[in-house]
Order: structure tokens, then C-alpha cells, then sequence
């Protein structure tokens, strides 16, 4: 099947990525996404925008070149409490809101304290969805976080960049690959997240696809197949900023 929703992505705006936000949308609109998610990385990424940019979202349009986009945030869980580094005005400001561990800001612990500090950003009832929860930035219980999403309609992104050789994350493959055996035993939707950071990697799930084979996922719990499903089942709407 066909992907038609692609929920993170990033621009220049976040610092270190290579295409402007109209050149993601029209690569976008050349590659058949009807539904681009744009979210660029919160402030305790280095050199990423100042929270100033997500108040100011009001003024991108909502459609360009015929692709619908969500304009919005991937949030930094920064310690094992599940602090998130925005405010809730900012959270209203954003069409999607995204939440990861990445090692730049992340204060880690034991397994079981990471764990707990992910499943606190998954019942945050602002989350929609949980960035590379199997790249390995932290060791994770993945059942407990599999359920917890199940139960607040968060979804699991398994992100395809996040297993690029060249990355060096050696974990990335088997920990999705037991993200989406539990998800398949507890009929559980998905998302792949291409995390392009230049036009040119909008969709590209190569290193995902894969693994759907290998787990034989079901095409209807991929929900970049489904865009109206999946905002459906993320309750999203329209900026309210």
C-alpha cells in the first residue's frame, strides 16, 4: 500500500535540517502525501527556533500544493519525571505535538525510571504521538509503554531514520521490531515516521517497510495509510492558536 500521511518531518527552522517549509510541502505534493506533519524540534534541541516560532504558526496556511499540513512540535522528554520543554500555551499553538527522548537533552536512568518517564509524556493528554521510542537513546520496558498508548490513542512511531546505517544505532531494528510484535498481538494502530530533515526524504520508509513484512503488521494498523483514521484516532483539529 501506498503511504499518504507523513507526521515528521522538520525544516530549516529546526536548525539542522535543509528545506524550507514550502519545498517540504510541494516535495510533498510530488510524491502523492496527501497529510504532512511538520514539527519542528522544541527548545532544548541546540540551534533549534525560539518558542516564539510555534506562537506564530497561525499565519502558514493549512494546505499548500494540494497536501494538508499539521504544523507543530516534537517535544524533548527531558528526565525521568516526563518533563516536557514547552508550556501548554504553546502546546494550543501546535496542529501536532510529537514527544522523544533524544540524547541531547535526555537525563536518564534505570529501564524502569526511562519507562516511567515515557509513559508520563503518553497519558500528557497534549501528546499525540512518541518520537523513535525504539532508537535506543533509552533502554525501555516496551509493553507497559505499548498499552499505555493503547489506552490514551497515542501512537508509537516507528521511525525509519532512526535504523540508517550510518546512524550506528544498533538497537533501532530489534526494539521496533518488538514494538510491532506487541502492537500486532494487542491490535494495537502504528505510525511510521520517515523524520525527514531535507525534502528529498519526505516518506521514505525503507528501513520500516521491512520490518512490517517481517512481523506481518497489518495494513490496517499502519496508519499512514489511513490519514483520516489517524487524525481521527489522534482527536487532532485545527490550530487554535
Amino acid at each position: 500500500m501506498k503511504a499518504l500521511f507523513d507526521p515528521h518531518t522538520h525544516t530549516i527552522a529546526s536548525g539542522h535540517a535543509y528545506s524550507t517549509l514550502q519545498e517540504m510541502a510541494q516535495a510533498a505534493a510530488e510524491k502523492g502525501i496527501q497529510v504532512l506533519g511538520i514539527t519542528e524540534h522544541a527548545p532544548g534541541i541546540p540551534g533549534t527556533c525560539d518558542p516564539i516560532y510555534f506562537r506564530n504558526l497561525h499565519v502558514v496556511p493549512r494546505e499548500m500544493y494540494g497536501v494538508r499540513l499539521l504544523l507543530g512540535v516534537e517535544l524533548n522528554i527531558l528526565d525521568t519525571t516526563g518533563r516536557l520543554d514547552l508550556d501548554e500555551h504553546h502546546y494550543r499553538c501546535c496542529d501536532l505535538r510529537i514527544a522523544g527522548m533524544h540524547s541531547l537533552c535526555w537525563e536518564g536512568g534505570t529501564p524502569a525510571q526511562n519507562t516511567e518517564a515515557m509513559l508520563a509524556a503518553i497519558h500528557n493528554p497534549w501528546t499525540h504521538i512518541i518520537s523513535h521510542p525504539g532508537d535506543g537513546t533509552a533502554e525501555l520496558f516496551f509493553e507497559p509503554i505499548v498499552l499505555a498508548a493503547r489506552d490514551t490513542h497515542t501512537l508509537l512511531e516507528i521511525n525509519s531514520s532512526s535504523m540508517i546505517p550510518s546512524r550506528h544505532k544498533e538497537v533501532a531494528r530489534p526494539n521496533n521490531l518488538e514494538i510491532l510484535r506487541l502492537c500486532r498481538k494487542h491490535d494495537i494502530p502504528v505510525i511510521l515516521g520517515s523524520d525527514a530533515h531535507i525534502s528529498f526524504s519526505i516518506a521514505d520508509y525503507r528501513y520500516a517497510l521491512p520490518l512490517l513484512a517481517e512481523t506481518d503488521f497489518p495494513d490496517e494498523l499502519v496508519m499512514n495509510y489511513w490519514p483520516e483514521q489517524a487524525l481521527a484516532y489522534l482527536g487532532i483539529e485545527n490550530s487554535k492558536c
